[in-house]
């Protein structure tokens, strides 16, 4: 361009604008300053504001492409490293900031948007206690929502076989982490409410970082378990990690295996219990008896003195028959009480391991963990086989993977 040349005001925008379009070094730039002037296109997403620190200000622009991909809401004098690149709008003359990127200065992008969720959701009180339902004390059927391959199944499996073996667990399988994680877990609980298969529902995951429990710290997955009619248990990650799911739960665990804990009773305590109930009806019933002898005899002793000698034997044959009445009515009551004791003992400890190897069967073991597939051991591993007189201490010399081809052709 000729200096002396006379040029439009178009003109010289486009050109200034063509230099620092140019210029390498505002191509990328990192900037810190605290975020003024706010405005947030709701409609159009793009977000307008200014940087500014103690001498200067700096106008930013945020098209909606790159404002959707934040996990934050800006906020008026929120402080903030933005990246971007540095050009002019033609309009005007102004140069500006083209923002692609921003995070928090000082403190995680992840955390200021758990913290800003969080206080939005207690706003509106999804994390209020009187919201929150009981958990079932004997339930039937546990819905599980997790990934169908991680160890969290499995442990939860565990445990309630252990604790509560009359309840089933039923599995969900849904991505904990990554893209589908979020409408996987959603789906998997409204699932559960829509068919109303199961008494409870644990949702959860393995311990990881705070990345990895993201999908936990869903606005839609917070949602979905306060609107469950189902109570819902939240056991993510391990004691130390929190997330958002754990808030809108009606019950939270520090781990998988406790949020099973939580969900069932342990039958050793309902043993327990039912022993105790049974030695305290039979005492009750034995001093109501007790009672009723002492007013016979009182009876009897009263009319002994007053009434004439021919009328007392049929008094007495009468307060006799009460006796006996009394006597097999309580025997009677006894019965049921010990059949029902009975009945529930044998429930229990059909399911014991013990009485499954009483019948021929034999449970193997490799490093103290129960063999369910021929893929859990390798050849040469050290197996233990117990029998119920005893054990067996056995190599894998060979396997086959074709015991389930061998039932379906029976």
């Amino acid at each position: 361009m000729n200096g002396n040349s006379i040029i439009t005001v178009s003109q010289l925008n486009f050109y200034t604008k063509s230099l620092l379009d140019g210029d390498p070094v505002l191509s990328q730039v990192f900037v810190r300053g605290e975020i003024s002037n706010l405005t947030n296109h709701y409609r159009s997403g793009h977000i307008y504001f200014s940087l500014k620190d103690e001498k200067a200000v700096v106008r930013c622009v945020m098209f909606a492409g790159d404002a959707a991909k934040l996990r934050f809401e800006p906020q008026e004098g929120m402080s903030v490293i933005a990246i971007g690149r540095v050009s002019i709008y033609d309009a005007t003359g102004q140069y500006q900031l083209y923002v692609r990127q921003m995070q928090p200065d000082g403190i995680g992008e992840l955390t200021v948007a758990f913290n800003q969720l969080k206080e939005k959701l207690e706003k509106q009180g999804l994390f209020s206690p009187e919201h929150k339902k009981e958990i079932p004390v004997y339930p039937q059927k546990i819905g599980v929502v997790t990934s169908q391959t991680g160890a969290v199944r499995r442990d939860i499996e565990t445990v309630l076989n252990r604790r509560y073996p009359l309840a089933e667990m039923v599995l969900y399988p849904a991505a904990v982490q990554g893209e589908q994680a979020v409408p996987e877990l959603v789906a998997g609980i409204e699932y559960f409410n829509k068919t109303n298969s199961v008494d409870v529902i644990i949702i959860g995951r393995g311990g990881g970082s705070m990345e990895d429990l993201w999908a936990f710290n869903s606005e839609l997955l917070a949602h979905t378990v306060y609107n469950s009619n189902i109570p819902v248990i939240s056991a993510v990650g391990h004691a130390t990690d929190v997330t958002i799911c754990d808030f809108v739960a009606d019950k939270t665990a520090p781990t998988p295996s406790a949020a099973a804990e939580i969900a069932v009773p342990d039958k050793i305590k309902l043993l327990n219990m039912i022993s105790s109930f049974n030695d305290r009806i039979i005492s009750a019933a034995r001093y109501a008896v007790y009672l009723q002898q002492q007013r016979v005899d009182s009876v009897y002793n009263r009319l002994s003195v007053f009434s004439e000698s021919y009328r007392l034997p049929k008094i007495k044959a009468n307060l006799d028959n009460i006796n006996i009445r009394l006597a097999a009515a309580y025997k009677e009551n006894l019965q049921s009480k010990a059949e029902q004791l009975k009945e529930c003992s044998a429930r229990l400890n059909a399911l014991s391991p013990l009485n499954i190897l009483a019948r021929g069967y034999s449970l193997a073991l490799v490093n103290d963990e129960i063999v369910s597939s021929v893929d859990d051991v390798n050849i040469n591993d050290s197996i233990t086989v117990k029998l119920k007189n005893g054990e067996l201490y056995c190599n894998v010399n060979d396997k086959r993977n074709d015991y389930n081809a061998k039932e379906e052709n029976l």
